[in-house]
């Protein structure tokens, strides 16, 4: 999530309590957590085994709960609850909206569109030229739709990320800051739900089309003119190549990159990274010819061994 305007890091400290380390003429551009974070973007960490992943990476501004040292060209912010001063920033600057009509002021909707009965679009959402959105839909906070883009009854776009901080107290929500873009000429079928990022975007390509009932989760980024059948779950913060095709009740976990062109079969489970160019197959899912032989190869297993015990 990126602020409207550049921040001083000094006054963010003085903000939530932090005493400040390492630079302190730093500007701070925007917002993240780790998986997202830019030059120029504030993160946090609280737990021991993930400062050097955070100290690391592309963050300027690392809020953090223990003092250590600083990397030359970033600053620290040292306080006590880290995620909760993080969580208060977003919310300060993506503050919570409830709706109180169906369609919000500050949605600007392109004189072309049709917008069919019942739908409902949320604050700050754009909605390009020709789209066309069916009945019962709903668009939430923080959406951008292309040109000619069709999204079918009962979808919901842009709700909230499934994410959370695990607590003594029990789970804790991130206010998720980020936001969905549609491209130009994507078509969602029916009953389909797309989560907003957790704080960067979640990006469905253009020419990309997307079946009934699919999950696509938070900070998830699709390439162009990909293909998507019926029930098909896309966890969060994965990166999906452009012509990837997948089939009816494919699962891919969290935090994996398909490259382009890629077909993964119906049914398979995807939880590593993927090479483009290949058809895969299978829980785990492999490539799908070396899958095939093991399969082959397993239904000659009974004969194998009922010839070897008679021996």
């Amino acid at each position: 999530m990126k602020f409207s305007s550049p921040i001083p890091v000094k006054e963010i400290a003085e903000k939530i309590g932090a005493q400040l380390i390492g630079d302190a003429g730093l500007m701070v551009t925007g917002i993240n957590e780790v998986h997202q974070v830019q030059k120029g973007d504030l993160t946090f960490v609280d737990v021991r085994k993930y400062f050097d992943k955070s100290l690391k990476s592309e963050a300027s501004v690392i809020i953090i709960n223990e003092k250590v040292k600083c990397p030359k060209g970033k600053a620290l912010l040292l306080c006590d609850n880290p995620f909760e001063a993080y969580n208060g920033l977003v919310l300060e600057h993506r503050p919570f909206q409830p709706l109180s009509q169906a369609v919000s002021d500050t949605a600007e909707i392109h004189p072309t569109a049709i917008i069919e009965p019942n739908v409902v679009i949320g604050h700050h959402v754009k909605v390009g030229a020709n789209t066309y959105i069916q009945a019962n839909v709903t668009i939430a906070e923080h959406v951008t739709i292309g040109n000619d883009v069709v999204i079918q009854s009962g979808s919901a776009i842009g709700t909230d990320a499934f994410y959370f901080k695990r607590t003594e107290e029990g789970y804790l929500p991130w206010r998720s800051g980020g936001r969905v873009i549609i491209e130009d000429r994507v078509r969602i079928g029916a009953g389909c739900t797309i989560n907003k990022g957790v704080s960067g975007d979640t990006v469905i390509g253009e020419g990309t089309k997307i079946d009934c009932q699919v999950h696509i989760g938070h900070d998830v980024v699709v390439g162009k003119n990909c293909l998507f059948a019926a029930q098909v779950g896309i966890g969060g913060n994965t990166i999906i190549g452009d012509d990837v095709i997948l089939y009816g009740q494919a699962g891919i976990s969290h935090n994996v990159k398909i490259g382009n062109k890629v077909m993964v079969h119906a049914k398979s489970g995807v939880s590593k990274n993927l090479e483009e160019g290949k058809a895969y197959f299978g829980y785990p899912a492999n490539e799908a010819r070396t899958m095939y032989k093991e399969l082959a190869a397993l239904r000659h297993l009974p004969t194998f061994f009922a010839n070897y015990y008679e021996k």
